[in-house]
Formats: structure tokens, C-alpha cells, sequence
């Protein structure tokens, strides 16, 4: 497997995230609910792939990225449903809590993020020793 390419995919992928989150701070609330609805497009279709990819793994691992897609969809629904609600809101004080509430919301997912990344480079770790392993024992006999 080529690590490498999987770790520059991301790479972009964080790069053109940041240009989008630069962009969306200078936008509208309109605005923000048409690159919200597209982001929500983009994280379906990225877990759509990544279900597809995971296909192939053991059914333990199936198992977790089942729970991790449904807790990625419902988080994304739930967005959806605050900037929902956040259009009809009036109450500047709700709307404050709202914001601190959908910023915390954010920076847990920038925490989940950076431990994903961690897991990810542990799991690649790991996955390079056990070839490395199994290619000693395969000279072996």
C-alpha cells in the first residue's frame, strides 16, 4: 500500500479545508448555509468512499466505521439542524451561547481530527511492522 499518497491525499485535503474555512469567515450567513450544505454533500461523499475503501477490512473493523459513519452523519445532520434553527432565532443572548456551543462543537472535531491523524500513523506504523514480520517468516522457510 502507498502510504505516501494516502498521507499527501490528506495533506490536500486539510490544505483545501483551511482555504474554505478562511473563505467562510469573510461570508454571510447565506453564504454559510450554501457552503455548509456543500459541505455536508462532500462529507457524505467522502464517507461514502471511505465505507467503500473499508469494505475490504475485517468485520471488527467494519463494526467501528459503522458507529463512526453514523456518529459522523448524525453530527452532520445535527449542524445542519443548528444552522437551521440559528436562522430563526432573534434572542442575541441564545444566539451567543449558540455560537460557543457550535465553536466548542469545532474544536472537538479538531481534537478528534488530530487523534485520527495519530491513529492513523500508528495503524500504517503497525501495518508496515506486520509486513515486515511476515516477510521475515516467509524467508524462513
Amino acid at each position: 500500500m502507498d502510504y505516501n499518497a494516502k498521507l499527501d491525499q490528506l495533506e490536500q485535503r486539510v490544505e483545501a479545508t483551511k482555504a474554505s474555512v478562511g473563505a467562510a469567515a469573510t461570508e454571510n450567513h447565506e453564504q454559510l448555509k450554501r457552503r455548509i450544505a456543500q459541505a455536508q454533500v462532500d462529507t457524505d461523499h467522502a464517507l461514502d468512499q471511505a465505507k467503500q475503501q473499508a469494505s475490504a477490512a475485517a468485520h471488527q473493523a467494519q463494526d467501528n466505521w459503522e458507529q463512526m459513519r453514523a456518529d459522523a452523519k448524525g453530527k452532520v445532520a445535527d449542524l445542519k439542524a443548528k444552522a437551521e434553527r440559528r436562522a430563526n432565532q432573534v434572542d442575541a443572548d441564545f444566539a451567543a451561547s449558540d455560537a460557543e456551543i457550535a465553536e466548542a462543537n469545532a474544536s472537538d472535531a479538531l481534537d478528534f481530527a488530530s487523534w485520527s491523524v495519530e491513529n492513523a500513523r500508528l495503524a500504517i506504523l503497525d501495518a508496515i511492522d506486520a509486513r515486515a514480520y511476515a516477510n521475515d517468516r516467509a524467508a524462513l522457510v
